[in-house]
């Protein structure tokens, strides 16, 4: 089975046309969204989310994409960070794949669908002290 290409619109005359497949617009579409602030990461299908258990990198996971008449639909599947205004961040995502797309391949995107799947929780990182394994210092000290 082929893979979907769209022709992009050339100005003047070319030698030729210029064609992309449709997995690249998603590929673009999915960095873009993970560039927001306050997306934490694109929730990918199920079988993506297989494949990159096995070490996999799936590209343009939790996105999808369809031309219409009026130009490019996207669907996008994201978790948030928790405590992030959602109608914001939905709004700057839909902005950012617009604009990203339309600036790398002149294309129209029509639509922006944006679908929050999750909400992750920022935990603070817990340092270890690789000479203090087991708390053995703050144990001698007094201090539990």
């Amino acid at each position: 089975m082929a893979e979907e290409t769209i022709l992009l619109a050339h100005e003047g005359e070319a030698n030729g046309e210029t064609r992309v497949n449709s997995r690249v617009l998603e590929i673009i579409a999915g960095l873009a969204a993970e560039e927001v602030e306050g997306v934490a990461r694109l929730r990918g299908s199920i079988s993506e989310r297989a494949k990159e258990a096995f070490g996999r990198h799936v590209h343009g996971k939790g996105v999808e994409m369809r031309q219409t008449a009026d130009g490019l639909e996207v669907d996008v599947y994201v978790d948030l960070n928790y405590g992030v205004s959602v109608t914001k961040v939905a709004h700057k995502i839909q902005e950012h794949i617009a604009n990203q797309v339309a600036a790398m391949t002149e294309l129209h995107v029509d639509m922006v669908n944006v679908h929050i799947a999750g909400v992750v929780s920022l935990k603070p990182e817990v340092s270890i002290d690789p000479n203090d394994l087991f708390g053995e210092k703050t144990e001698a000290n007094g201090d539990k």
